[in-house]
């Protein structure tokens, strides 16, 4: 504005100039014109004398006088202006009335009266005043004249005379009236040069001054550019000009371009909506808060003010961003805690520095029932005890007070009077000085917690199903009656108790009822503790009792006859009545052990001795049985080495057909040979390779054997027999049993029909649906399938109506005693009528002598086996025994002759 304001100064001094300049030119023009008409008049008024002179002519005079009027009227006018004191209508009028501009009146009046001395303005001023008395004589014979020719015409000399005057005084004013029009118009050329030359240096200077103007004021724009530009770019907020009309950038800060991500001429010309994440932009009062989102994907909260204002005509508004992240990760956190005071499941208290409480949540309330108006009034210490009932001590306050926590359980009151147990958790704030402003506790109601960490204690201690201690609480109360025994010098005993054949109830009528049947054992066991005796279950079927106060361990024998005859009682489960028994092993202090894990594993050594030997009975501890354990674990090691290094192989026992003594099939027998205990039968590998989980790569292994001995055989042109291979449980519901036996098959090329699975009859009710699903698909596949051991178990004639099952093998416990024994004549009689209506194929194992050989041929058994055809033999001797031309070699086996 400033430069605007000096342009117009200039602009109008200049205008100023130039209008003084024109009005000096009117003046000018004036004065020419006043000259022009001065001297026309005068030169007039002697033409129009000189002829008035010569003819008289009335009219001539008349001329005369007028010209002369103006004349004399402007030689008036200027000698009034000259005495300085005039006046200014009468002067106006008068030249007026001589015919000058009425414009340039007022300029030649203000030159005549101040500026008479100007160059050309003086000499022609002295011109115009030389010719008065000339002008004057004019008019003096113009009245003489006027008086002759009254009288009638003048003599001639005497109008000679007068003309001759009348020459004189023209030759004396044309020269002057001719001088004073050169000076006028000399002096108008003078000063128009002068005007042009002041308005020229006039505008020049003032151009000067107006260009120096605006560069000062420029230079101030500059550095005020410059200084809001530093401000602009320094500024902490991201700053961007944005267009009013079209919501275009036109510009922005340094903060902007880092914010952004994005150069200042990438920004010129975006839409600043399109800075921000769409849909995040929102109202909050006069400004807004959005997410603005950098190039890279970083995203920021900003808070943005916008003002309106204008770059020259063009409307701009500016818009502020400040980062707010901060600010609202605050307002969040602090939402957020509000939120999770009021939320809490725990009670929060806030109280001041002298304890008394300001502030609660809802959950406070609820465990309480105290509402804050009334809490406010009282020390929240006050509603709080120890657990002993004593007040809270001093050093809680002084512990939070050093910059502690202070947790512990108190007794705390409700509303109602009643008390309950409570977790108080005190910790302090602290002003910028340390000292403590406010307490803050928070409370939890532990009755509960309380209740279930008593009964998690005594879950963690008992046995869950059955209530016993479990192994870690019987071992401490072992320690604690060794100790006992020590001050006094007497003995502790601990019975390791196992059920026989508990595996058997589980798999005949289910785990429920072996859960229940193990709760009626072990009611039975604390029926016979005494006061300082514990009982505990370990595991599974294994129960463990200790004996304390004893003068020696043999006392403990009693106890033991005592439990294996309760034991031995019928149990009523459900609709069952089970018979069990247990066997018993027994170590005691101070002679088998100093510590509860010493007595407990030789007690479990003596029991596994008792169940070897007899079973229902008890056995006291012996280092030997320990050797026994030991040697147990080294074969379990043997046993694992042994797949590695294929220390396996099979025997053969031939199964003939009664009626003509012709070998109809084998079954094949695994055998071990030990490294050092030379050949082991499987009853003394397969229950330990069932407990170590080898029990189904042993089976893998007899398969692929098997087959592979059976391609053997065919090769070498012998008889196509069936071979039998023993199917343990875990091999038969294993999901991947069906697809090992396809590959077998395949990869020998034998025929299915060749192969017979055994499976014993407590394996398929152990299995349940799954035996069924797995004997189909074997039976699809031409695979026959045989139950083993038949009658041994806990029968069900229920799986004998399964279509897949092929033959029925009688146990050799139903043998044995035949043709003698009534009831086993006739139980194999029902069996094999059983069979025989069921379409099935029956085999009798344990055959030894002829008289069992002549009964079940003529009770109608198909096939026999046992040793009084062959024991187990290698794979040449059923080859010989095969072979067309058998060799004839004496030999320890004989087979029945066909008849």
């Amino acid at each position: 504005m400033p430069l605007a304001y000096g342009l117009a100064a200039v602009v109008g001094l200049v205008l100023c100039l130039t209008w003084g300049a024109l009005q000096v030119q009117v003046t000018l023009a004036g004065f020419l014109n006043g000259e022009s008409l001065w001297s026309k008049a005068q030169k007039q008024s002697v033409i129009e004398l000189a002829a008035y002179a010569r003819n008289g002519d009335p009219a001539r005079l008349e001329s005369f006088r007028r010209n002369y009027d103006v004349v004399r009227t402007d030689r008036w006018a200027r000698d009034a202006i000259a005495t300085g004191h005039y006046d200014r209508h009468a002067v106006y009028a008068a030249f007026q009335r001589g015919g000058v501009i009425p414009a340039a009146i007022p300029g030649m009046v203000f030159i005549l009266d101040h500026f008479a001395s100007l160059p050309y303005v003086g000499p022609a001023l002295r011109d115009w005043r030389s010719v008065d008395t000339a002008i004057d004589d004019m008019n003096g014979i113009a009245e003489q004249l006027r008086q002759a020719y009254a009288l009638g015409p003048p003599p001639a000399e005497e109008i000679k005379r007068q003309q001759a005057r009348i020459e004189a005084l023209n030759t004396y004013i044309e020269p002057r009236s001719d001088d004073f029009s050169l000076q006028i118009a000399l002096g108008a050329a003078w000063l128009g040069r002068v005007l042009f030359i002041s308005v020229l240096v006039t505008a020049m200077l003032a151009s000067m001054l107006w260009v120096r103007m605006a560069q000062r004021i420029l230079a101030g724009i500059r550095g005020t550019e410059e200084r809001y530009r530093q401000l602009f770019d320094s500024a902490a907020d991201a700053i961007v000009m944005v267009d009013e009309a079209h919501g275009r950038i036109l510009g922005a800060n340094r903060t902007a371009v880092a914010w952004t991500g994005r150069e200042p001429h990438e920004l010129v010309g975006l839409h600043f909506h399109d800075l921000f994440v769409e849909g995040s932009m929102r109202s909050a009062g006069s400004s807004t808060i959005g997410l603005l989102r950098a190039v890279n994907g970083l995203i920021r909260s900003v808070e943005t003010h916008s003002s309106l204002t204008t770059w020259g005509t063009q409307p701009v508004r500016q818009a502020i961003m400040r980062d707010v992240s901060d600010r609202i990760a605050m307002e969040q956190e602090r939402r957020i805690a509000a939120e999770a005071l009021a939320s809490v499941a725990e009670g929060v208290i806030i109280a001041d520095a002298d304890r008394r409480v300001t502030t609660v949540n809802a959950a406070h309330t609820r465990i309480t029932g105290y509402t804050l108006p009334y809490l406010q009034h009282h020390r929240f210490d006050e509603l709080r005890r120890m657990p002993d009932g004593s007040p809270l001590p001093a050093s809680i306050w002084d512990m939070v007070a050093e910059g502690g926590n202070w947790v512990g359980e108190v007794q705390s009151w409700r509303s109602d009077g009643s008390s309950y147990p409570e977790l108080l958790s005190v910790s302090a704030i602290r002003n910028g000085e340390g000292r403590v402003q406010h307490y803050v506790a928070v409370i939890t109601d532990i009755t509960r917690s309380k209740a279930d960490r008593q009964r998690l204690e005594y879950m963690v201690a008992h046995d869950p199903l059955t209530g016993l201690a479990n192994r870690s609480e019987f071992q401490r109360h072992s320690a604690q009656a060794i100790e006992a025994a020590a001050r006094v010098n007497g003995a502790a005993a601990v019975l390791f108790v196992d059920l026989d054949a508990f595996k058997a109830v589980n798999d005949s009528y289910s785990h429920a009822i072996g859960d229940r049947l193990l709760v009626k054992v072990a009611q039975r066991i604390r029926r016979e503790l005494g006061e300082n005796d514990v009982a505990s279950r370990i595991g599974g079927d294994e129960f463990t009792v200790l004996l304390g106060g004893l003068r020696t361990r043999e006392q403990a024998a009693q106890f033991a006859s005592r439990l294996l005859q309760s034991l031995s009682e019928p149990m009523l489960i459900g609709d069952y009545e089970i018979v069990m028994s247990a066997s018993i092993g027994i170590a005691g202090y101070p002679l088998d052990g100093s510590d509860a894990v010493t007595l407990i594993a030789n007690a479990d050594a003596a029991m596994y001795a008792a169940k070897t030997q007899e079973r229902n009975t008890f056995r006291f501890y012996t280092p030997l049985m320990h050797a026994d354990a030991r040697m147990r674990l080294m074969l379990g090691a043997d046993l694992r080495q042994a797949l590695i290094r294929d220390e396996f192989h099979l025997v053969f026992q031939p199964s003939v057909e009664l009626r003509s003594g012709r070998i109809v099939a084998v079954e094949a027998l695994i055998r071990w040979r030990h490294p050092e205990r030379g050949e082991l039968m499987p009853d003394e590998f397969i229950p330990l390779a069932e407990s170590l989980g080898l029990i189904r790569r042993l089976d893998a292994w007899t398969l692929r054997a098997v087959c592979n001995q059976i391609r053997a055989w065919d090769q070498a042109k012998l008889p196509p027999i069936r071979v039998a291979v023993n199917a343990s449980a875990a091999t038969f519901g294993h999901p991947g049993f069906l697809d090992s036996v396809k590959q077998a098959l395949q990869a020998s090329g034998i025929s299915p029909k060749r192969i017979l699975f055994e499976i014993t009859e407590s394996a398929i009710l152990r299995l349940g649906e799954a035996t069924e699903q797995t004997m189909h698909a074997l039976h699809a596949l031409g695979i026959g399938i045989a139950i083993d051991d038949f009658g041994t178990g806990y029968s069900s004639l229920a799986y004998l109506k399964l279509s897949g099952i092929d033959y029925l093998k009688i146990d050799r416990s139903f043998v044995t005693d035949l043709p003698d024994s009534a009831n086993d004549v006739a139980i194999v009689e029902a069996m094999l009528a059983i069979a025989k209506s069921l379409g099935m194929c029956t085999i009798a194992e344990g055959i030894e002598t002829a008289a069992q050989h002549e009964f079940l041929l003529r009770a109608g058994c198909a096939e026999g086996q046992g040793y009084f055809y062959a024991r187990g033999l290698p794979p040449v001797e059923i080859e010989r025994m095969l072979s067309p031309n058998p060799r004839h070699e004496p030999s320890r086996l004989r087979l029945v002759p066909p008849k």
